[in-house]
């Protein structure tokens, strides 16, 4: 890095759109070699977020800063490599001629040959583009957000339209891709991807932050924690639905799940009512009930 300043740094950022706040006084700074998943329910300004990131729309009021310049100045330099959802590509070329473009662009450019076989698509190299199925057309936005030696790499949800197996190998390369110092900043609604990948996952809701930390400390944020059990014969919804600091109950059969946010008590509760729990289990959250619990309990902050 030629540069101490953080890679990326918003500095009170709003950006409405009409009565729509989808930005709202955004504080956040990523470092060098850091993997973030950011998350948000939809409408929560995690496109936006991202298009003020790489310059494509402006701020309405503060800053926003790329390795200490403009995001402009940085993507000229190319210090940032972008896989987008919005935008298309060229119909009329095949793949190898579109990434070998990339490539040519590029102040510091990998070899079109590596950049086809990083992204796993030098089998279609001579295939249209408009000839792609979606898992293959997200791979080749793919491979041009790393036609060169960039340093942070910027994905909105980049594996849509993929197989498992795909998915898979193509979080083996991002993991490559951090472990070389780049920083990797992927919006996902794949969860399980962000519990897995991310050192550093960001909750985003009606464009503000709400939570930023470890998958660890985003669950333990929540703080609730799961119990499941099953009954034997005639179950009694009634006293269940009681129980002491229940945030949710799901009676299934002869299952019962609940989530509660103080599992000690509900438990000890629970035996208090004469009832014997079998394959009794206690568990803490995870990130997807964790993040459903936050925002839920955001929505109904602001709601009162």
């Amino acid at each position: 890095m030629t540069t101490t300043a953080p890679v990326v740094a918003f500095d009170q950022v709003s950006k409405a759109y009409g009565e729509v706040r989808a930005v709202d006084g955004l504080d956040l700074t990523l470092r060098p070699g850091e993997t973030v998943a950011l998350l948000g329910p939809n409408g929560a300004g995690k496109s936006t977020t991202l298009d003020l990131l790489l310059g494509l729309k402006q701020p309405d009021s503060g800053s926003v800063r790329l390795f200490g310049t403009g995001p402009r100045e940085a993507i000229v330099a190319g210090r940032v490599g972008a896989m987008l959802q919005s935008g298309g590509m060229m119909d009329e070329v095949t793949v190898a001629e579109l990434v070998r473009l990339a490539c040519d662009l590029h102040p510091k450019p990998y070899r079109p040959t590596e950049v086809l076989s990083r992204a796993g698509i030098a089998q279609i190299a001579d295939r249209k583009v408009n000839k792609l199925s979606g898992g293959q057309a997200q791979r080749v936005r793919f491979a041009l957000a790393t036609a060169g030696d960039s340093d942070l790499i910027v994905l909105d949800e980049p594996t849509t339209g993929m197989d498992v197996t795909t998915r898979q190998a193509f979080w083996a390369t991002m993991r490559e891709q951090a472990d070389q110092g780049r920083t990797v900043l992927f919006a996902t609604h794949y969860l399980e991807e962000a519990d897995a990948i991310a050192d550093r996952v960001l909750v985003l809701h009606r464009g503000r932050l709400l939570a930023d930390g470890t998958a660890a400390e985003i669950k333990a944020k929540a703080g609730a924690r799961r119990i499941a059990f099953d009954l034997e014969g005639t179950i009694d919804e009634g006293p269940l639905r009681a129980l002491p600091f229940l945030t949710s109950i799901d009676i299934s059969g002869q299952t019962v799940r609940i989530q509660s946010t103080d599992a000690d008590a509900t438990v000890h509760a629970l035996y208090g009512l004469g009832v014997y729990p079998r394959n009794l289990e206690v568990a803490g959250l995870g990130l997807e009930q964790a993040f459903v619990a936050i925002t839920e309990a955001e929505e109904a902050r602001t709601s009162c």
